[in-house]
């Protein structure tokens, strides 16, 4: 995507986004890309969306979905690294940094049990009264953040129905510590799949999704184990073309 111009990827996209409407600043939301490196190569979870969806209809995503504030006052048995923190608040001028960067980690989280039904943590006695969360309580899981690392970032092109500020978050499969058998409580995802990260592009995807596939792998092999520090993609339109600067 770096280097296109707005109109051509309002034409590349025209399938995955509803254009038009009035100018809107971007919402914070978070996806997760869950890595399963048992095997020889390393997978990717992804789902398909319901072909009823205005927004990216019928594609292979990650799962995730915007960000709920109230996602930074969980309770979670530790805390984000560091270096993942101001990664993924680097250039939003927030007073409220970190309580934003806990809440945007915390909806890949959320949501990655609410669609897929995997829950992100380790076995313990978890209580909460917080909507979204009941499912860690009910099945003993403590949501964990010093795991997560950050990937990539992008922000929705103006010109574009809904607009997002999304933080993709990779976890291992390892991470996981309940995988119920009748999947997430949602229907926002109507197939799970496990595809070889370089398999994954070829998919019907998205095009930010493509051009993350394309960083991550790259980023896998020089980086297998997913450094805090190591520098991520940031894709933004600036003077109407798609810009790719490292954060």
């Amino acid at each position: 995507m770096e280097g296109m111009s707005r109109a051509q990827v309002d034409s590349a996209e025209a399938k995955d986004f509803a254009l038009g409407g009035k100018p809107m600043r971007p919402r914070d939301a978070a996806t997760l890309i869950l890595l399963d490196r048992s095997g020889g190569e390393t997978r990717v979870l992804m789902g398909r969306r319901s072909m009823k969806h205005a927004f990216m209809p019928g594609r292979l995503v990650f799962p995730g979905g915007r960000t709920d504030p109230s996602d930074s006052r969980v309770t979670t048995a530790d805390a984000l690294h560091p270096s993942v923190e101001a990664k993924l608040v680097a250039g939003t001028g927030s007073r409220m940094s970190s309580a934003r960067a806990r809440a945007i980690a915390l909806s890949a989280v959320r949501e990655t049990y609410e669609e897929a039904g995997l829950l992100i943590g380790r076995k313990g006695d978890y209580r909460t009264r917080r909507e979204g969360w009941l499912g860690f309580a009910e099945n003993g899981v403590e949501p964990t953040l010093s795991n997560l690392r950050m990937i990539a970032r992008a922000i929705t092109p103006p010109g574009r129905v809904r607009r997002f500020d999304t933080r993709f978050i990779a976890a291992w499969r390892d991470d996981v510590a309940v995988e119920l058998a009748e999947g997430g409580p949602t229907e926002e995802l109507e197939e799970l799949v496990w595809l070889p990260v370089g398999n994954a592009v070829s998919e019907e995807i998205p095009m930010i999704t493509r051009s993350i596939l394309g960083d991550l792998a790259g980023r896998l092999a020089k980086d297998p184990k997913l450094d805090p520090d190591f520098p991520v993609p940031f894709y933004r339109m600036r003077h109407r073309r798609m810009l790719r600067d490292l954060v």
